[in-house]
């Protein structure tokens, strides 16, 4: 054990806030992550960066905004050089390590222009957003090549599931009632039972590759940050039993939409309903059909959490170990008529997040609720405050929960922002909208969620008075409305103007500018009477020191 506490931090994907039973889910019941949240704090008003994976990843393991770092959709490389939370760890002697997924891509042409082997030590955590990949798994599509294999297809294979794609036909693959294999993928067969055992899925793998890691760092001298990273409860829809039929659809609840959002004349609304996922889970039937399997996804992974935590009690980890849990992003589920994700309502933006820290400074807050407006970014300062690690407030965007945490002051947000880059999605195919242009961005101040949508009218919701966000008033003339989009509009402005890519601006190189007169940089003195007045030393004393070295 060290000095400073272990970090366990689990994120599952795209799993909604409000399927869990400790966030009021009626049905689906999570024993585990609800044990978590009394020993810990459960925080109820926490939204991501971007409401869908990579640029939400990115800005999670970065603790910067979408705009800041840059990489604004899924397979937009993270450019070399952008700051991680694994680089911050590593200048204060901590390990920052994967076991999971992170849907980070490389960026390859920048690692060649500087000469970066891809291999080299160097390479590896540029490639791997600044973890040390102990287990890295983004999971595969239907024809994925036998090169996109992870470990997890070899170690299928190595129990004897055998074909050119072990993710796809056994993970997220089932008979049907003609015997035939078919894909999780499609819908209609999410109700399937998985071809796997579940002691064999992914999710029960990634569980046994976190204590394989934390077992082997027990008697390590560093201490460490393990990403326990899940692929579900994301798509394909697909469980192995017993979780596959656990759920019927007398457990589904009803959507969140109105009539009056279904004849919305926001082109860009209407263009986001007409996606063929959202026309999907718009249909009764489909709901009925996939959320079974959605939360039989979310029971199996509560189950191996309880397993998870239980051997990290018997091997007394958990006295020394801060666990955070979340999500990257929700689920539509047909809510508003919309499917996926990829847009703001508090289905897609807004996460679970509990963090359960064992320190005596926490003892205050254990079992508590806190509903301060949090972003997904304020997870890395969090992180690098409880390993060590010095604020570095000209990289990190995200703000440190530790005041939360421990009962104390020092925490206060006015607005959460979220971005969404729809330049490759059909949308902006259909709308004629030019790639610069094809971006949203939300901002919330706990009441009023104000969406600027580049090219169109802005979308206003009133959450206070309207929870379930199915009245837009953006084209209200009421003049509270008036005056709240003005304000939104204004505060997301000066968001924008803020520094975002000083990222060299350490207190060093700040401290230094406000030195130029000690420096020798005399700008302005008119004689040597007045540098001396300024400068409280002599002037003979720079002359005879003669000019900057360096």
């Amino acid at each position: 054990m060290t000095n400073r506490p272990n970090v366990l931090w689990i994120m599952a994907d795209q799993l909604r806030f409000d399927y869990l039973s400790c966030y009021g889910h009626p049905h689906l019941h999570t024993p585990n992550i609800d044990a978590l949240a009394a020993r810990g704090v459960r925080f109820t008003n926490t939204y991501v960066q971007s409401p869908v994976c990579g640029p939400s990843r990115m800005s999670a393991y970065t603790g910067r905004y979408v705009r800041s770092h840059g990489s604004t959709w899924n397979g937009m490389p993270m450019r070399v050089g952008e700051p991680t939370l694994g680089d911050h760890l590593r200048d204060a002697g901590a390990r920052a390590v994967l076991v999971g997924k992170t849907h980070m891509v490389a960026d390859k042409v920048g690692m060649d222009w500087l000469g970066i082997d891809p291999a080299s030590e160097i390479g590896v955590r540029v490639a791997q957003c600044g973890f040390e990949p102990f287990d890295r798994d983004d999971g595969l599509h239907p024809n994925s090549s036998r090169q996109q294999w992870s470990a997890y297809d070899d170690y299928l294979v190595s129990l004897g599931y055998t074909s050119d794609n072990p993710w796809e036909d056994f993970a997220n693959s089932g008979y049907d009632k003609d015997g035939k294999l078919v894909s999780g993928w499609l819908l209609e067969n999410s109700q399937l039972e998985a071809n796997i055992p579940e002691e064999h899925s992914e999710t029960a793998y990634m569980t046994n590759r976190a204590m394989e890691f934390m077992e082997g760092a027990i008697d390590g001298d560093a201490p460490w940050l393990c990403h326990l990273s899940y692929i579900k409860p994301h798509w394909p829809y697909i469980v192995p039993a017993p979780y596959h039929d656990m759920y019927g659809p007398e457990h589904v609840i009803d959507p969140i939409r109105s009539e009056s959002e279904k004849e919305t004349d926001h082109p860009l609304l209407r263009a986001y309903q007409n996606m063929r996922v959202s026309r999907s889970f718009a249909r009764d039937h489909v709901r009925e059909h996939v959320i079974p399997a959605y939360m039989g996804l979310i029971k199996q992974l509560d189950d191996n959490l309880g397993r998870l935590f239980k051997w990290m009690d018997d091997k007394g980890l958990s006295d020394n170990t801060i666990i955070a849990f979340t999500s990257d992003h929700g689920d539509y589920m047909g809510d508003h008529w919309l499917g996926d994700k990829d847009f703001y309502h508090e289905s897609a933006a807004k996460v679970p997040l509990i963090i359960a820290d064992p320190r005596p400074e926490a003892d205050a807050t254990r079992g508590t609720d806190n509903a301060a407006l949090i972003e997904m970014i304020d997870l890395a300062p969090t992180f690098m405050t409880a390993l060590g690690c010095a604020p570095k407030p000209e990289v990190v965007e995200g703000r440190d929960l530790t005041p939360l945490l421990h009962a104390g002051d020092g925490f206060y947000r006015r607005y959460a922002i979220s971005e969404h880059d729809y330049s490759s999605f059909e949308m902006a195919r259909v709308l004629n909208v030019a790639q610069q242009d094809a971006f949203t961005k939300m901002i919330f101040d706990g009441r009023w969620k104000y969406i600027h949508c580049e090219g169109f009218e802005p979308i206003l919701f009133d959450l206070e008075t309207d929870p379930e966000e199915v009245n837009d008033h953006g084209q209200s003339d009421e003049p509270e409305h008036v005056a709240v989009r003005v304000r939104m509009k204004d505060a997301l402005l000066a968001w924008s103007l803020r520094h975002h890519t000083r990222v060299t601006a350490t207190r060093q190189v700040l401290d230094s500018q406000t030195k130029a007169t000690e420096t020798g940089i005399l700008i302005g003195f008119w004689d040597e009477d007045e540098y001396e007045a300024t400068a409280g030393k002599p002037f003979s004393s720079l002359v005879a020191a003669g000019p900057p070295q360096g």
